[in-house]
């Protein structure tokens, strides 16, 4: 009687489960063995973890667990039918598919990080022309650019391409000596499909033009075009952003000068977001200062290494012996270098603190501060330059 018992047990809850609904069941099945069938066949060939397929697959779970749980008792399709179009109407895989591609875009194009200083903006329309698969870009202005040239202004134009391809660039023309440029100016890319922008990064990117030497990056933008609504024109003011190659760190620097004594003093207070030199992500920082007239190097001086860190405290404090009638003359060479144990210390970034013919306007604009206004401590915040 026992052994009866304990047999007849399985079959009960089996009666149990499937008097629910049968079509209940039945549909659970299907979708258990759609839903492993789909991962034995990706998994032979595709890594999941790619952002696209894991939603991909999540929707089609979904998709039929939606179907099987709407489905009337009788195996009615009206319940299938009104489940997939709420779905399409709510835009589900395809808004979510959309997502997905610009998360993975901004991942590998954009620093997500605050600017580390003001280097302006610029104005520009997008629109598309379906009947003729072309997009159409204005460039409109630039706002409040920094300072390239001795002069206090710069010689801007724009750089457009369309990531990932680098190779077919489009320029516009240079604007002289302004902060504000108006250029105005349309491009067409012809021959793009929406499916085939939807991949596309649009890089804006300004810089100063330099007759002698090479030009000054000013700052870019980068747009993910899945993220434009291509339906309509779009307006965007953009923030730019200095370029993440030539991100050397930033490094806090005081100036001051007493002319009744003569003394030069310059205080180095700390860095951030150095450079990495080491396999460690790390460098080893300290700071190599010279002081110079003309080409001529005078006076060297150097703060201790700091281990392992981007972000040192340095609290160095320099006083040089210059008189008042060379001040002008002379400039500071400062070089966050990084040590090495085996090799060559490496050159993480420097600035040129001068007068005249410094390393950019930030610098000559300390410098001038400091001669304005004598005994006075004049602190700024400076962007290490690669060379």
């Amino acid at each position: 009687m026992q052994q009866f018992e304990t047999q007849q047990q399985p079959q009960q809850e089996f009666s149990q489960q499937s008097s629910k609904s049968p079509v209940q069941s039945q549909s659970q099945q299907q979708l258990q063995q759609t839903t492993n069938n789909i991962n034995r066949k990706l998994n032979g060939f595709l890594n999941l973890k790619t952002p696209l397929i894991g939603n991909f697959l999540e929707h089609i779970v979904m998709y039929f667990r939606s179907s099987s749980q709407t489905k009337s008792p009788v195996g009615s399709s009206s319940g299938d039918r009104n489940g997939d179009g709420g779905r399409q109407n709510s835009g589900g895989p395809n808004k979510d598919n959309q997502t997905n591609r610009s998360a993975s875009m901004i991942d590998m194009y954009i620093d997500n990080s605050e600017p580390s200083e003001n280097v302006g903006q610029i104005h520009f329309c997008v629109e598309y022309d379906f009947q003729n698969n072309t997009l159409i870009l204005k460039i409109l202005q630039g706002k409040d650019l920094p300072a390239k040239d001795l002069s206090g202004t710069s010689d801007p134009y724009v750089r457009v391409t369309l990531l990932p391809d680098k190779k077919h660039r489009l320029e516009t023309k240079i604007k002289r000596r302004t902060l504000n440029p108006r250029w105005n100016e349309t491009f067409y890319f012809e021959g793009f499909p929406i499916q085939k922008l939807n991949t596309r990064v649009l890089h804006l990117h300004v810089f100063d033009y330099d007759r002698f030497s090479r030009d000054d990056s000013i700052g870019e933008v980068f747009l993910p075009l899945c993220q434009v609504d291509l339906t309509g024109k779009q307006s965007y003011w953009k923030a730019l952003k200095p370029p993440a190659k030539d991100k050397c760190g930033e490094l806090l620097t005081t100036l001051c000068y007493h002319p009744s004594n003569s003394v030069l003093t310059l205080s180095l207070i700390k860095a951030r977001n150095l450079k990495a030199k080491d396999i460690n992500g790390k460098s080893d920082p300290y700071v190599k200062v010279w002081l110079q007239f003309g080409d001529k190097r005078i006076e060297k001086r150097k703060t201790p290494i700091f281990k392992c860190t981007l972000n040192p405290v340095f609290n160095e404090s320099f006083s040089f012996n210059v008189p008042w009638e060379k001040i002008r003359e002379c400039s500071l060479d400062v070089m966050v270098m990084d040590f090495d144990n085996i090799g060559r210390n490496e050159l993480i970034g420097r600035i040129l603190l001068a007068g005249k013919n410094g390393s950019g306007a930030n610098e000559t604009k300390h410098w001038q501060d400091m001669i304005s206004k004598p005994r006075q401590t004049i602190i700024q915040w400076h962007r290490l330059k690669p060379e």
